[in-house]
């Protein structure tokens, strides 16, 4: 039995599980939440991410996620943030805890330290920060995502910079920048350019996929030498249009998923026999705000706003469970903004708000076919 097919005949059994922990009322009064509505299967480890920043400063908005391995969990940070002097007594480990937003408090980030690695243990492992120039100066929010390439012997790490329009390939253990795509500053909407892009993902023939973005509302083809070969998508509520391309995966099948942010949708391509283009297939409606998403070999997660929940769909749309997460500290979240699953299991979310990344475990006795597995990886 296919892992859809066990998660299906285990929903009468979820939903009489989750009931008496999240009740009718209050499902029905949970905005675009929907489907089998049941427990997180996870715990978080509290207070895992250590702090390391000089005295004075916390961690900035934790906008993209990727373990590399069970030991190497790479973070894209939003730089760090200032610390009111003196510091309150309540503070602890992040901004959050003194009521600081580190999304909306531009005036108190500074470019510092906005690509480092950490350890399991939640310690940082490796500072990038010889790279902070190129975020420095930034009067936006600057980087968006970190993503590397499956495909990829050398596991090179892709940096999408929204603000400055670029894009930028890292080797993987930092010592060279060995491309960057786009013009910095420089907005522009044909091959070579990009307006405030957001995502990159990877087929297994090598071809890229750009999701341009918050501007340009596009998917853009790439071949595997970065070449542009074609583009989908455009501004608009029709099918395969975008108000904001947030998000882009590949699952199996060929198929897309690209997340139309301000849209509320999801629209779903499929490859085709011609390189420079895809297919548009689906458009599932009905999110609020999509944030980030992984695909795996029978189904696709993604977090959502409104309320702030992981969401479990099947490749035709149909909900088969979602779990909300509150917003309540120490362990809650305002914006799950990027989450990744490492090769052991364990998931890792990153809150763009209140500023740190958070561990989570699988609850002990959970059912597994409850739990995201790691991207989908073709053969």
């Amino acid at each position: 039995m296919t892992k859809i097919l066990r998660r299906l005949a285990l929903t009468a059994t979820v939903a009489a599980i989750a009931a008496p922990m999240v009740p009718l009322q209050a499902q029905q009064g949970n905005g675009n939440a929907r489907g089998p509505i049941g427990p997180s299967p996870y715990q978080i480890v509290r207070e895992w991410h250590k702090p390391f920043a000089q005295p004075g400063y916390a961690f900035g908005g934790n906008s993209g996620l990727f373990a590399d391995t069970p030991d190497r969990i790479f973070v894209l940070m939003r730089g760090e943030t200032r610390l009111p002097d003196p510091i309150p007594a309540e503070f602890r480990q992040h901004a959050g805890t003194i009521g600081i937003n580190v999304l909306n408090a531009t005036a108190l980030r500074t470019w510092r330290n906005c690509m480092f690695t950490l350890h399991a243990d939640g310690t940082v492992r490796e500072l990038w920060s010889q790279w902070d120039a190129l975020c420095a100066g930034s009067d936006g929010p600057g980087p968006h995502r970190i993503r590397i390439n499956p495909y990829d012997e050398d596991r090179a790490v892709w940096v999408i910079n929204e603000t400055f329009h670029q894009i930028y390939v890292f080797s993987n253990d930092g010592s060279e920048l060995l491309r960057t795509l786009g013009e910095k500053g420089v907005p522009g909407n044909d091959g070579t350019h990009f307006a405030r892009p957001q995502d990159v993902a990877f087929l297994p023939d090598g071809r890229v996929l750009i999701a341009d973005g918050l501007d340009n509302h596009r998917v853009m083809i790439m071949d595997k030498d970065l070449n542009y070969l074609g583009e989908v998508g455009g501004r608009g509520d029709g099918p395969g249009q975008f108000n904001g391309v947030h998000a882009i995966a590949v699952g199996p099948g060929g198929r897309v998923f690209a997340h139309d942010r301000s849209g509320g949708r999801i629209n779903v391509f499929r490859t085709t026999n011609d390189p420079a283009t895809l297919r548009h297939e689906q458009t599932w409606d009905g999110f609020t705000l999509p944030l980030d998403m992984i695909v795996n070999e029978n189904s696709i997660w993604l977090t959502d706003l409104g309320p702030l929940r992981f969401v479990n769909l099947d490749f035709d749309g149909n909900y088969l469970y979602t779990w909300l997460v509150p917003s309540a500290l120490p362990d809650g979240y305002l914006e799950v903004h990027t989450f990744t699953v490492a090769p052991d299991g364990i998931l890792y979310g990153g809150d763009n708000q209140y500023g740190r990344t958070q561990k989570f475990v699988p609850r002990p006795g959970v059912d597994p076919n409850l739990l995201i597995d790691p991207p989908w990886r073709g053969r």
